[in-house]
């Protein structure tokens, strides 16, 4: 017999970021990046998974129909006033579950390591600012913030739309509007949400995440209409992000949708997290400042992910930021190793982040 409520307390004061369930294995733990089993549980077998899902959908005819129509389920779940983020879905017809466990407490934004230019853009009236990065780079945490510091220092109506709600933000200068999107909820949708804030008088939108073309168009309309825009999308770098929303469109839709984003993309933050030398995570963020240059690249008939990147290592005065830089800084300042450095980087571009590690060290 499984028993959740040992599990979750242990991965809480372990300090896990996940917890996985899988039929056949012991209990698992993320811990700092890396796997490990809960040595003083059993392996898991099929009818502890069925209790697992027992436990967490606790009899909800909505999400059970969900996993059932689709073979999968995410969700919100609260244990011991402590939220997290539910996955179940399939293997070998056996249910499996992944856990993501949300800190109740954002981090102070100046503790995350996101760059200053990123705040600073939330000051700006109208416009689309993407944070993107692949699955586990802090994505939601960053966005969190962000919605937390204007919450606490700017007089806007915020309109949330995610899958699901992790962070409960209360109205402080702001006027927090949070909704949960999926079937059974607060909008079926992201598109629908999206089409609908434009009658809920909102001042900033924040996407959970663009994941269609639909949702993208809403948001550019929504953007277009004079709000402020943010959301974020599963891409690795800023120059793929550009690439991977002017693809959401056919070949002939794709000029006119190129020179929209160029007027309305005010800045893209792409982030990964690494473990470093003292065994924490650490944040490594790219920054793209959408200027007249990048607009001009963004416009082009044909989009040359290289020359973006060369762009944004150029456009440091413009608050930009280039990958190899901020890898390069990491190095110097003995945060990351060397060879978890090179690791960050295409083998064209080590002699580029060996001459930029040597001009960091000749500065100091």
């Amino acid at each position: 017999m499984i028993d959740m409520d040992k599990i979750l307390d242990m991965a809480i004061e372990k300090g896990a970021s996940d917890i996985h369930l899988i039929c056949g294995n012991k209990p698992m733990l993320r811990i700092m990046r890396d796997l490990i089993p809960i040595e003083t549980m059993d392996v898991l077998e099929e009818q502890d998974m069925s209790e697992m899902y027992d436990y967490l959908v606790q009899g909800n005819v909505d999400k059970d129909e969900i996993f059932n129509t689709t073979k999968k389920l995410d969700m919100s779940y609260e244990f011991r006033e402590i939220r997290l983020r539910v996955n179940i879905s399939l293997s070998d017809e056996i249910p499996i579950c992944t856990m993501r466990i949300i800190k109740n407490e954002l981090p102070a934004y100046e503790d995350l390591g996101v760059p200053e230019v990123v705040r600073n853009m939330m000051y700006q009236p109208q416009g689309l600012i993407l944070v993107t990065g692949k699955t586990n780079s802090g994505k939601t945490t960053t966005l969190n913030a962000l919605i937390n510091y204007i919450n606490e220092n700017m007089n806007k109506k915020i309109l949330t739309l995610e899958n699901p709600v992790e962070y409960r933000h209360k109205s402080k200068k702001s006027l927090i509007v949070q909704k949960e999107v999926g079937k059974g909820r607060d909008s079926l949708t992201f598109h629908d949400g999206v089409k609908n804030s434009l009658r809920e008088d909102c001042d900033i939108l924040v996407i959970g995440e663009i994941r269609d073309k639909e949702t993208m168009e809403a948001g550019i309309e929504m953007a277009e209409s004079g709000h402020l825009v943010i959301g974020t999308l599963h891409t690795k770098s800023c120059a793929e992000t550009i690439d991977r929303m002017i693809n959401f469109y056919e070949v002939k839709e794709q000029e006119s949708i190129k020179y929209l984003l160029a007027s309305l993309l005010k800045l893209v933050v792409s982030q990964r997290l690494l473990k470093g030398t003292d065994g924490k995570l650490v944040l490594v963020p790219e920054v793209m400042v959408v200027d007249n240059v990048v607009a001009g690249m963004i416009r082009k008939e044909k989009l040359s992910v290289s020359e973006i990147e060369d762009a944004i290592q150029s456009s440091a005065d413009k608050g930009s930021i280039g990958l190899i830089n901020s890898i390069a800084k990491l190095f110097v300042d003995d945060r990351i190793s060397l060879d978890l450095a090179k690791a960050q980087v295409e083998e064209k571009n080590l002699e580029i982040l060996n001459r930029t590690i040597m001009q960091l060290k000749i500065k100091r």
